[in-house]
């Protein structure tokens, strides 16, 4: 289990934020703190792999607390979870090791994204050793790397709305479909429509179709796995499609 401090001054936030991560399969909340010098004393115990913090916080600011901590040696891992969105404040997060930034108001589907993609990050560094480069790729990937090249994406499209899709995808156990994949990535479901097309005409998606008893078949999409990687699978039951589902549609 990855233990969780949610740092937050608003109780009610700080409740729902702790709430959310207990949702997420293998993350548990180990405490709460609602000051900078609460969770300071928390983070010193050692009892946290990660922190969520908030940046206004009414002792000190998130971001000064990460520079004690980082003063003091401990090296917990922290990702910003603020209504602070300039852009100053965000390049100083990036510089004191904070290793992702969720702006509020945020859906659940955002944060367990967050985590799912720190989880993700965890398992590539778990073995040690040298890694080759495309290993390298990956595990600077996990966060931040895109689907699809900023540059090649049509206008009205973003890298954020393609890495949400790309988790849930490669969070699954099998094909999904379009409202499906809306519902878990927090989107609507003509947005994931839009943006699963983009992605089948790049070729890092692949669509195929389920017929029933009657009516028009269902399109169901998987993520396209790069030959070497591997790709992480949603446990929990119930999810996916049948194997004949993963078969290519005739064109």
């Amino acid at each position: 289990m990855i233990d969780v401090l949610v740092v937050d001054d608003d109780y009610r936030v700080a409740g729902i934020n702790a709430a959310y991560v207990t949702k997420v399969p293998g993350f548990r909340v180990t405490g709460q703190a609602h000051t900078a010098a609460q969770a300071l004393d928390i983070l010193q115990q050692g009892a946290s792999d990660l922190v969520l913090l908030d940046h206004y916080l009414p002792d000190e600011s998130g971001l000064a607390l990460v520079r004690r901590l980082r003063e003091q040696g401990l090296h917990t891992d922290v990702i910003m979870v603020t209504a602070a969105r300039d852009i100053a404040t965000v390049q100083a997060a990036m510089r004191h090791g904070a290793l992702q930034y969720l702006v509020k108001p945020f859906t659940f589907a955002g944060l367990r994204i967050k985590l799912e993609g720190y989880a993700a990050l965890r398992r590539a560094l778990a073995d040690g050793g040298e890694a080759e480069q495309h290993e390298v790729d990956r595990i600077f990937g996990t966060f931040g790397g895109s689907a699809t090249d900023a540059a090649t994406l049509p206008k009205g499209h973003s890298t954020f709305t393609v890495e949400q899709v790309r988790e849930v995808l490669r969070a699954s156990e099998g094909p999904l479909p379009a409202l499906e994949i809306a519902t878990r990535a927090g989107l609507s479901r003509q947005t994931a429509q839009r943006y699963l097309k983009l992605l089948e005409r790049t070729g890092r998606v692949r669509m195929s179709l389920r017929y029933g008893e009657r009516g028009r078949p269902e399109h169901l999409y998987a993520w396209v796995v790069p030959q070497g990687e591997q790709v992480r699978r949603d446990s929990r039951p119930g999810l996916g499609a049948p194997e004949e589902a993963l078969k290519p549609s005739s064109p």
